[in-house]
């Protein structure tokens, strides 16, 4: 058995976004396991239906516990792979020393790192906005296509949103620019490969190459690759093969090599 890999979803989403990259690395040989955020369990459309007691309520710290405890608890270290929000908390728990390598995909940026992109300020107030104390976030079908899955046709759209959409807690972004989303980014770490996708809406691909060229440490392997044509949808939406191949063939390069390199740094 090869490692095991711990894929973390993000906001909007469950376990069940990870279904074909769970398969297709399950089909390669290694130990997958994707869980559900706490209050995200089960299914999508049920979940938007009846949204889970206290699921506005629920903070950022809460879900990084969760999978600090799961990366914790393996044998050996994992391969964490985490699409947005997820992959900010693969940024933190690789900074605490509990990944072999690291996968941040359309990764909230740490720190309070912001862009002045107008989608993503735009986004982002809406989602925060303090107003609305601990209401719930709804992910209608209209906004997952206007910004989740903008790439995509209204009629193709549904079918994701119906499957893997659900609604979630304005605390866990507000959560994400405190101190809670807070990273060193000047420690050495294990290899990271950052991606983006050209067409996000949520997290600007400008953000995420910010993201990976703040990690400061010579040594470390911080590698950044842009996906043309994709939005934030990029682990699920049409031409998704691309990316998990891109993945693949990175943790095959960087999984034997030595953690750290002389010569490491960040690639377009």
């Amino acid at each position: 058995m090869k490692s095991t890999i711990i894929f973390i979803h993000g906001m909007f989403q469950n376990a069940k976004s990870w279904d074909a990259w769970v398969n297709f690395f399950s089909d390669k040989g290694y130990n997958c396991i994707a869980e559900s955020w706490p209050l995200h369990e089960g299914e999508p459309a049920e979940l938007r239906a009846n949204p889970p007691a206290g699921l506005g309520e629920l903070k950022l710290a809460t879900v990084i516990d969760k999978f600090r405890n799961l990366a914790a608890s393996q044998t050996e270290k994992p391969i964490i792979i985490g699409h947005s929000v997820g992959g900010l908390i693969a940024q933190i728990l690789i900074n605490e020393g509990l990944a072999k390598l690291g996968v941040p995909i359309s990764s909230v940026a740490p720190n309070g790192m912001i862009s002045l992109d107008l989608d993503f300020a735009k986004n982002s107030a809406l989602i925060m906005n303090p107003l609305k104390g601990d209401d719930i976030f709804e992910m209608d079908l209209e906004s997952f296509q206007g910004t989740f899955a903008n790439t995509l046709s209204m009629e193709a759209v549904k079918e994701p949103y119906e499957r893997t959409a659900t609604h979630d807690s304005r605390n866990v972004l507000r959560n994400c620019l405190g101190d809670d989303g807070k990273v060193d980014l000047d420690l050495p770490h294990v290899p990271l490969l950052f991606i983006a996708g050209e067409e996000d809406k949520i997290i600007p691909h400008e953000l995420c190459e910010k993201n990976a060229k703040a990690y400061t440490d010579e040594i470390s392997y911080t590698d950044y690759k842009k996906f043309s044509g994709k939005s934030h949808f990029i682990c699920g939406e049409p031409g998704y093969e691309e990316v998990i191949n891109a993945v693949y063939d990175w943790i095959q390069q960087k999984e034997n090599m030595p953690a750290y390199n002389t010569t490491s740094a960040v690639n377009d």
